[in-house]
């Protein structure tokens, strides 16, 4: 039994992690004034923690599993998973240009309130079927899978609202020379909702049960909804100050807001979109093939926790998957404005080739207690990607004011990768009923099937490393929130360093 003391030592680690972080990332200065980047702060920081929960409210399905163990089969959980995650990368064609229209906030107010009612009634449907106390309708029972799909599909469809919004509601905030690292900054928030999920998520149930793990992240999405509703804005103007060319795809257009069908094709004619995209199909697959396939697969041929089970990547999984994320969005964000001037290409090319080869290696060293070392390296560099793209490219290349569609688009297919992963899993892994299921050769598939899709991942990225938005006009340098004193010098100032 570990000591109080061995339990906090993975949280200050995280602490310890978030803190140098913070502390060493450099500041892109535009001139912006102290009182428009508090503002900004107090913008998106709520909307930060707001996705965090709806990590948590996510991936709690992957807590679930663990706990509920054969009365919730891993086919079974792939099953589910994987019809969520379609769901989820279908309502982006519906919810991106949604987005676009209503606008960031509103959309994730009712993203966030959506997913807040369907984690309840999941949580409701694993009370009610006896986990926790006598079942209130035994005979019910065997609809588990059925109820856990229906209601996993409407959390995901409302979850879908999240990646969109809160993309939607930054761009306007961030020209493009700070959006890498500030990618890096919220970076960190969104992989505190891993930490959330995994680790947080397994304190509930080893200390309340299965339902709250499903009911907790339920409260906090519904305080912080309160919180947003009152305190975040849509743009710069809205909360007071200026709003400024951000020098993305959106530069110098200032026609009415495309049809979505029109929007969709703009989209789909440019190549670097398709390209993204495609490469996010990619990390897709290889982000939920590691975030939710290591423990099962450890605990499939360790049963007795004598090899993989005793690893500390195992037993902190949470923090495992958090530091991960902070370093490889801090890598890419940081890489991507200092080394690679605001390209992101270049960055997602590299963190692909770290993926190709640790994936490679990943083939021999999974019968290794090792290998999760590896899989953390590899979450690492996936997260990084995932967070440059989805987050970063999609402002650039869709601009603040067709990024609903964009982000919609990219997100989608990562989502579409997450399913394609969900399904040939639970096509090709033995399930726990299967003679083979501790078998360490029939779980071979696991890391051999992510070699082909790193090395897509790869090329692809490679065919985006020049790529820079392009505005309908030059970008005229930031003025609107400039402090008095740089005001008159800040037109040459900036437009030199453009």
């Amino acid at each position: 039994m570990p000591s109080a003391l061995e339990e906090f030592l993975p949280i200050l680690a995280l602490l310890v992690v978030v803190g140098i972080v913070i502390a060493r990332l450099p500041r892109v200065d535009l001139g912006h004034s102290d009182a428009f980047r508090f503002r900004r702060v107090t913008n998106w920081l709520p909307v930060g923690l707001l996705y965090a929960f709806l990590y948590m409210g996510r991936y709690n399905l992957t807590v679930a599993k663990g706990a509920l163990g054969e009365a919730f089969s891993i086919q079974e959980f792939s099953l589910v998973f994987g019809i969520g995650t379609a769901t989820y990368g279908c309502a982006f064609l519906l919810n991106g240009p949604l987005t676009d229209r209503i606008g960031g906030k509103k959309a994730i107010l009712i993203g966030a309130t959506g997913a807040a009612l369907a984690n309840f009634a999941m949580g409701l449907v694993i009370w009610q079927q006896g986990f926790q106390q006598p079942a209130l309708e035994p005979q019910a029972a065997s609809n588990l899978v059925p109820l856990l799909a229906l209601l996993y599909a409407a959390n995901m469809y409302f979850q879908s609202f999240g990646a969109v919004a809160i993309v939607k509601i930054n761009a306007p905030w961030f020209h493009v020379r700070e959006r890498g690292v500030f990618g890096a900054i919220f970076g960190i928030l969104i992989s505190l909702g891993i930490y959330f999920a995994f680790d947080v998520g397994g304190m509930i149930v080893s200390n309340f049960g299965v339902a709250e793990v499903f009911f907790v992240p339920a409260a906090l999405l519904a305080t912080f909804v309160a919180i947003v509703a009152v305190r975040v804005q849509d743009s710069p103007a809205k909360a007071g100050f200026e709003d400024f060319d951000t020098a993305d795809a959106s530069s110098g257009d200032d026609g009415p807001q495309l049809g979505a069908i029109e929007v969709f094709r703009l989209m789909f004619r440019q190549p670097v979109i398709v390209t993204i995209a495609c490469i996010e199909f990619c990390s897709g697959f290889l982000r939920q093939a590691i975030m939710n396939y290591y423990r099962a697969f450890s605990k499939a041929v360790d049963p007795d926790g004598t090899s993989f089970q005793e690893s500390w990547v195992y037993d902190n999984w949470g923090v495992v998957l958090c530091c991960a994320g902070i370093l490889g969005g801090t890598f890419a964000g940081v890489l991507s404005d200092k080394l690679f001037h605001s390209r992101r290409g270049p960055v997602a090319a590299l963190l692909y080739g770290l993926m190709l080869v640790s994936a490679i290696a990943l083939t021999v060293l999974y019968v290794n207690p090792w290998m999760g070392w590896v899989i953390a390296f590899m979450s690492m560099s996936v997260i990084g990607v995932h967070g440059m793209l989805s987050g970063t490219a999609s402002m650039d290349f869709g601009g603040k004011k067709n990024v609903g569609v964009a982000v919609g688009i990219i997100d989608g297919f990562v989502y579409a990768g997450t399913a394609v992963m969900a399904l040939t899993y639970w096509a090709i892994l033995p399930d726990e009923l299967d003679a083979n299921y501790r078998d360490l050769e029939a779980w071979r598939v696991w890391p051999v099937s992510m070699v082909p899709i790193a090395l897509l991942g790869l090329v692809l990225a490679s065919r985006v490393w020049n790529a820079k938005p392009k505005g309908r006009a030059p970008a005229p340098p930031v003025l609107g929130n400039l402090v008095p004193d740089r005001a008159a010098r800040a037109p040459k100032r900036l437009v030199e360093k453009a």
